[in-house]
């Protein structure tokens, strides 16, 4: 009996997790694993638009925007894994801190490893807009794989 390595990236659709999908494929096919594809839906809170009241119904429309985005992302990202030939399966976690969602999820699906993108801020930047990857390094029980984005050329 195989044991197949359950691999789990998690996407945040931005160039620094993009960054992380060529690893997280690459990975899948050198070991034959399965691969899925996890991104957090942003939670309502997290949307809050400061002082101001917005409506059941606003809510509504923009929790519909956003989840039509995201299964946009998710469908890019799925079909250019199973291009490359390796096995994909999308996760939505709902409205959750990223960081948290992410290793609740990777824990409840028995993950090997998780596979995420990081943006390489330092200083002051991580101090004030804090690291998703960090947090997950952190708190997750299984081996983490980050993946910085690559230097933008310099002019």
């Amino acid at each position: 009996m195989t044991d197949t390595m359950r691999i789990t990236y998690a996407s945040d659709f931005s160039p620094a997790s993009r960054a992380a999908f060529a690893m997280a494929l690459r990975l899948t096919k050198a070991t034959g694993g399965e691969l899925t594809i996890m991104h957090v839906l942003p939670s309502p809170a997290s949307m809050f638009i400061a002082d101001g009241y917005v409506t059941e119904e606003t809510w509504n429309l923009i929790k519909a925007d956003v989840h039509s985005r995201a299964s946009q992302e998710m469908d890019a990202l799925v079909k250019e894994a199973v291009n490359a030939g390796v096995r994909a399966t999308p996760q939505f976690i709902d409205g959750s801190i990223p960081a948290e969602g992410i290793v609740s999820a990777a824990e409840h699906a028995k993950t090997d490893i998780l596979v995420v993108g990081t943006h390489g801020r330092s200083g002051v930047m991580k101090v004030l807009l804090g690291s998703v990857a960090s947090r997950v390094v952190a708190t997750a029980s299984c081996p983490v794989l980050t993946v910085r984005m690559p230097d933008e050329p310099k002019q």
